[in-house]
């Protein structure tokens, strides 16, 4: 199965964290929302990895960064 061009969405309490895009050797995180930006441009295995990568860090983040 090719990933070319694969891209999927990941949202977080309402809020567009990033898009998450198919390469070689996983899925490449790009954030939309700066409060996500430690995992801008990380490599996920998968999309359900870099989904909860993106719940788990949102449920660390100071109640400011969450607004």
């Amino acid at each position: 199965m090719s990933h070319a061009n694969t891209a999927y969405a990941i949202e977080v309490q309402g809020r567009s964290a990033g898009i998450v895009v198919a390469e070689r050797g996983g899925f490449t995180f790009f954030v939309s929302d700066w409060a996500f930006r430690d995992l801008d441009r990380r490599t996920f295995r998968n999309v359900g990895q870099a989904q909860r990568a993106a719940h788990q860090h949102y449920s660390r983040l100071p109640d400011t960064r969450r607004r």
